[in-house]
């Protein structure tokens, strides 16, 4: 006997998706969880880096050739810094540094190349933080207080200002 629903000779129900439509999702997914390769920085060629002649070119023909530096040195600013890094980054994850190239121009008094050097990851040391907190004075407030904390410290006989703001 046969439901009021089903009607003869009724064609079995299909996927909720078609092939096509499973196709384009799975594709997705591997998209979104395949590797993406990010170059970033100054990338300085051989042959750029070659062309700039230690007690021949200076700060304006070093900035011709190579461009501008992605960073000068804080405290000696005679020292400029070309950073370029390749990194791998998976989709939402923090990304990890494939290569980092930096390229140090020293100049001397006078603003002409003294030397030039060459710096990769190898030459890098890990650097780890502190995770401690300098206490400071004072009185931390919970949230609560913070919303009631001003409660009563307005008395109504200063003056109000409108919407105007002039005094009522």
């Amino acid at each position: 006997m046969k439901t009021p629903r089903q009607k003869s000779g009724a064609a079995p129900r299909q996927n909720r998706f078609s092939h096509f439509t499973q196709a384009v999702i799975l594709a997705g997914i591997l998209t979104a969880c395949s590797p993406t390769l990010e170059q970033r920085g100054h990338v300085i060629d051989e042959e750029s880096l070659a062309a700039v002649k230690e007690g021949v070119d200076n700060q304006e023909s070093v900035s011709d050739t190579l461009g501008t530096p992605s960073a000068i040195a804080t405290f000696d600013t005679d020292v400029w810094f070309y950073i370029s890094t390749r990194q791998e980054r998976l989709a939402f994850l923090d990304p990890k540094i494939l290569e980092r190239n930096i390229v140090a121009v020293e100049f001397d008094e006078k603003g002409n190349v003294a030397a030039t050097r060459r710096y990769t990851m190898a030459d890098g040391r890990p650097v780890h933080l502190v995770g401690r907190e300098t206490p400071t004075k004072g009185k931390e407030l919970t949230f609560l207080e913070q919303m009631f904390g001003n409660f009563g410290r307005f008395s109504g006989s200063g003056t109000q200002q409108g919407p105007g703001g002039g005094g009522g």
